[in-house]
């Protein structure tokens, strides 16, 4: 079959490769739309996750079945899917434990383009289908549905992980499609005022769109000074990491009001450390609790997800921004997503 690969750091290009085959509790997708992510560019162009060689680039799918394992009980082949970016082993203690995301070890849990072969291809395979698969419905386009894979759950986890409450203050820095999702999961978690930090103009009216009340342009100005002046000095109850450099978690940690969150969901793809600042910390001391997390991925989550957007509680038609049509046109979505012109948020390919 053939594929769309990281051939080494820095290089891409298209392979010849085996046809997956499914084990017994697996099943063999065919894709009908892909969607490449910032995480691939980080993965090429930074070396961020090492330097791989022929390894299928793609996390963001949906498609139809191919193929199942004898153990598979609840789909059958033809029916179209949803396949999260993350699909754990469920059959492991750290799943037990909570954590499927790092089911078999630390972000094992993201299996595609990480560890194994990802979702650029004609074929591509997926573990434990019963657990990891969701059945798309007719209503929801394939472009929105591929944004649930990745961009919708990590979004609302950067969310979830914030544990917005009625009323709280929040600022999201980062307004790409997963920053955009943040916003979303905070107006629906209850949050109140929402500040979003961002410049480019599409991605500015769509954080409006989507709920926010303040819009913070990081070109003009240091963002801590920009919000401390906004909220007189008070900071913000919640911070949403969904993008920036390592030097963000300085801004988040210095707006974030003491007892407050900052939650980052951003994949920092380069760099040893990530820097705390001592006195905005309290010097260790100011309740400020910083927690990241790689999204939930599996059938529950994706279901759950879904209804969200059958039910007209989220909207992702702002996400997407270029569709293009054709296998043949992974390699320039890919590239437009490293260039990230103005008026992009998210490519979709229809295969």
């Amino acid at each position: 079959m053939k594929g769309f690969a990281m051939l080494s750091v820095n290089k891409v290009g298209w392979i010849e490769k085996e046809r997956p085959v499914a084990g017994p509790f697996d099943a063999i997708v065919r894709p009908l739309a892909v969607s490449p992510c910032t995480s691939d560019i980080h993965t090429v162009f930074e070396g961020a996750l090492g330097d791989r060689h022929d390894m299928l680039l793609g996390h963001e799918a949906v498609g139809v079945i191919d193929e199942i394992g004898s153990e598979v009980k609840d789909f059958k082949v033809g029916d179209r899917v949803i396949v999260p970016a993350i699909t754990p082993d469920w059959r492991t203690l750290e799943s037990q434990a909570g954590f499927s995301q790092h089911s078999g070890g630390m972000l094992a849990g993201w299996k595609f383009s990480n560890f194994k072969d990802g979702v650029f291809a004609e074929y591509f395979h997926v573990n434990d289908a019963d657990m990891n698969l969701a059945l798309l419905p007719d209503e929801i386009s394939l472009e929105n549905a591929v944004m649930i894979t990745d961009m919708m759950t990590t979004g609302f986890h950067g969310a979830e992980l914030a544990q917005i409450q009625t009323g709280l203050s929040v600022a999201v820095i980062g307004i790409g499609a997963v920053g955009l999702m943040a916003i979303a999961g905070a107006k629906l978690h209850g949050a109140g005022r929402i500040i979003a930090v961002g410049s480019r103009p599409t991605c500015v009216e769509a954080a409006k769109f989507y709920g926010a009340s303040d819009i913070v342009n990081y070109k003009t100005g240091d963002i801590a000074k920009q919000i401390m002046d906004l909220t007189k000095g008070k900071g913000v109850d919640r911070v949403i990491i969904a993008g920036g450099t390592p030097e963000t978690l300085i801004q988040a940690v210095t707006i974030v009001k003491p007892g407050g969150f900052v939650s980052n969901v951003n994949y920092h793809g380069s760099g040893d450390f990530l820097p705390i600042p001592r006195v905005e910390w309290g010097c260790g001391m100011a309740h400020k609790t910083i927690v990241g997390g790689l999204c939930p991925g599996g059938r529950l989550r994706m279901e759950q997800l879904i209804d969200l957007v059958k039910y007209d509680r989220v909207d992702l038609s702002k996400l997407v921004t270029h569709v293009y049509h054709g296998f043949d046109k992974i390699e320039e979505a890919l590239l437009i997503m490293k260039d990230k012109p103005k008026d992009l948020i998210k490519p979709v390919v229809i295969i």
